[in-house]
């Protein structure tokens, strides 16, 4: 299956408690911080949510 790379762009300060738990939730505490996820529909979800605060890249 694919990965996808998920970076943290904006601050998560001032934002709802539930995008707080989303970026979280995908392994996300700071700014400028990569992780790598599995390409899945659960994941992609929650990307969606905060789209405004990350950026995302795919592997090859």
């Amino acid at each position: 299956m694919a990965k996808i790379y998920v970076k943290q762009v904006k601050s998560a300060i001032k934002r709802t408690a539930n995008q707080k738990r989303t970026l979280e939730a995908l392994g996300l505490r700071r700014l400028n911080q990569v992780v790598e996820h599995e390409n899945t529909p659960n994941i992609l979800g929650m990307v969606n949510k905060v789209q405004h605060l990350v950026s995302v890249a795919e592997t090859k």
